[in-house]
């Protein structure tokens, strides 16, 4: 159970959710304006959709127990770095990358961590790509540093990580060894389709290219024709006159 300061309708709990919900607001619009652009340049969307969470008091009173701190709203901020979580799911690999490098280049976005679970999965076969940002909330008194977890994954991974979850969940967090091996092969056929997935995208993008230039080329052959063609009449008709 989660600590009186915890309790949902303290003050000491209201003050940080307000904090919080804003960061993930914050983060929310800046992701909503990186699609948008992208969608108008690009004509393509990287992103399939965004979930937005806070973690529960009960959540973060475990979390700070377990690694050794008492559960205060001092020690949640210090130490809880997930306690707003942001999860962006794309695409395709390379999305999750392009999308991560604009979060990071951006003024007001303060990247404190990465963590690379893709390039380096855990024991389990999880994969996403974290990041711990801070961005400032402006209140009444002046800005409040505030963390934000992020993590992007693509659909793929996003559809084991949550299928492990429930496992994990039905089994109090200690499943049997027969089911940790079959998440873990599973997440081997995970990768190898974002991975062909990824070349399919790249194949497809490349005869779309193919085909808009040999159209362009074809457009570019009936103008010069046609120019051509208007050329010889016009001497044609000059010869004429002349005759």
């Amino acid at each position: 159970m989660a600590s009186k300061e915890f309790r949902e309708g303290s003050d000491g709990w209201n003050s940080s959710m307000l904090l919080y919900n804003s960061a993930l607001k914050e983060i929310s619009t800046k992701v909503d304006i990186l699609s948008e652009e992208f969608q108008h340049i690009h004509k393509y969307n990287p992103i399939e959709y965004v979930k937005t969470r806070i973690k529960s008091a009960d959540s973060i009173v475990k979390k700070l127990i377990r690694y050794g701190y008492e559960p205060t709203t001092a020690n949640m901020v210090m130490y809880c770095n997930d306690v707003a979580g942001v999860r962006i799911v794309c695409s395709f690999t390379s999305d999750i990358y392009r999308l991560s490098q604009m979060l990071g280049k951006q003024n007001d976005i303060t990247v404190l961590s990465v963590k690379d679970y893709i390039k380096n999965p855990k024991e389990s076969g999880y994969k996403s790509y974290h990041m711990i940002v801070e961005v400032p909330i402006y209140l009444s008194s002046g800005p409040v540093p505030t963390k934000v977890e992020i993590q992007i994954r693509t659909i793929a991974m996003d559809f084991w990580a949550s299928l492990e979850h429930k496992i994990f969940y039905k089994f109090e967090g200690s499943a049997p060894d027969y089911i940790s091996q079959d998440l873990r092969e599973c997440s081997e056929i995970v990768s190898m389709l974002d991975a062909k997935m990824l070349e399919l995208n790249d194949t497809i993008s490349a005869a779309v290219e193919e085909q808009e230039r040999l159209k362009a080329e074809e457009r570019e052959k009936r103008i010069a024709e046609k120019l051509h063609n208007e050329t010889v009449e016009k001497s044609r008709e000059n010869n004429g006159k002349s005759e």
